[in-house]
């Protein structure tokens, strides 16, 4: 009775010290749960907040500057030499000597060509020859007719002789005349065996070797000398630029930047504006002009293409953006300005001078306000927006102001 009263008791036990520990596991299970619960209330925001953070476009943004901004006018140009010199034959005969190497700079004077001139140099020798015969005859023509004067003076013979034989002086002075103009015709054939540079230049790809007969028909010609210091730059600019062009020269030389093609680089030299057509091509309505660049070290090179700006202006104390953030609408160009509190507010301005750099405002907005440059496309009035950081291969003034 005892023994099975003892298996009844532990019998009894068993389901209790299970439902015990059960209990105590859920009871842990519950609070890791809360524990958890109570992290990702903390870490998570209000719905609030994850709806506005949701909504806001990530945009970038710039601030308006106030300062003096020059007034540029963009063209296309292209290089020409400052001067260019074909050097041709001007008599014929063979080429003896060609003393210069191609690509050497040369300065005014310097021998480049010789031509073989002995044939020059005897007809040269004949002339001279020829004058001093015809000065002896006149010598002695004129000593005849001083006797023959003195003869008619007494009537020792007729005045006719005398006149006779002044009339045979007279024609021997026009054929020593003539002599003279010969000796100065073979001179000058004479010197035309000799090429010099005529200007200070660069020396180009030779077409005629040594040893080749030359002649003066001959069209190609022997190399072309190109002047590279200085050098000039011709572009065009729309008929409307006129206004501005002329009222700048008015006021002296309007510098001139050139840079690669394209507009984008380090500036490759600075000149001034030297030439302004006396006309404009009524075919494309442009103005055609001229600037002239000292070109110290040799960047320009005639026949290349360069970006031209020309200074036509400073404008004093210019609120200006970059140009990406201005907006264009059916009532006019706009700007996204961003408030205090991130968002944004959609400002009519009024645009002046602007190139794809930068835009001067001259109403609706004043220094220091940020407007957004990249991502106005998404906006709307009172749009909330986040600022990005800006992307380092962006092109320059995407993320700040610059001067025009």
């Amino acid at each position: 009775m005892t023994e099975a009263t003892a298996v009844t008791r532990d019998t009894a036990a068993a389901p209790s010290r299970t439902g015990l520990r059960r209990f105590v596991w859920l009871a842990v299970l519950l609070a890791a749960g809360a524990a958890i619960f109570a992290l990702w209330r903390v870490s998570t925001p209000a719905p609030s907040a994850r709806t506005a953070a949701a909504d806001a476009i990530p945009v970038l943004i710039a601030q308006s500057t106030q300062a003096d901004v020059p007034i540029y006018l963009n063209a296309l140009g292209t290089v020409q030499a400052f001067n260019t010199v074909t050097l041709r034959a001007m008599v014929d005969g063979p080429l003896i000597e060609v003393p210069f190497h191609e690509g050497d700079d040369v300065h005014a004077g310097d021998l480049l060509a010789q031509i073989d001139p002995r044939t020059y140099k005897a007809a040269l020798d004949q002339a001279i020859a020829k004058k001093q015969m015809d000065e002896a005859q006149l010598a002695n023509a004129r000593l005849d007719l001083a006797r023959y004067q003195k003869l008619a003076a007494t009537a020792y013979t007729s005045a006719q002789t005398a006149d006779t034989q002044k009339a045979q002086v007279a024609q021997l002075e026009a054929q020593v005349a003539q002599d003279q103009a010969q000796i100065d015709t073979a001179r000058t054939q004479l010197s035309y065996t000799t090429i010099t540079a005529p200007i200070d230049g660069r020396i180009g790809m030779r077409q005629v070797d040594k040893g080749n007969i030359v002649r003066a028909s001959d069209a190609a010609g022997m190399v072309v000398l190109t002047q590279l210091k200085p050098i000039s730059v011709v572009f065009t600019l729309p008929q409307q630029s006129l206004p501005q062009v002329s009222a700048a020269m008015a006021r002296g030389a309007p510098d001139v930047l050139a840079l690669p093609q394209g507009g984008r680089g380090d500036v490759l030299d600075h000149g001034t504006l030297a030439v302004l057509d006396n006309q404009v091509d009524s075919a494309t309505g442009t103005i055609k002009l001229k600037a002239t660049f000292p070109n110290t070290d040799l960047k320009l090179w005639p026949g290349g293409f360069v970006g031209i700006r020309l200074h036509v202006d400073t404008q004093a104390n210019a609120v200006t953006i970059p140009t990406a953030a201005v907006q264009r609408g059916p009532r006019g160009a706009y700007v996204y300005v961003v408030g205090a509190d991130n968002t944004v507010t959609r400002r009519m301005v009024t645009v002046g001078h602007e190139d794809d750099r930068a835009s001067i405002i001259e109403d609706g907005l004043k220094p220091g306000e940020s407007v957004v440059t990249d991502g106005a496309s998404r906006l709307t009035e009172g749009a909330r927006v986040s600022i990005s950081a800006p992307d380092p291969g962006a092109a320059p003034g995407a993320n700040k102001s610059t001067g025009s």
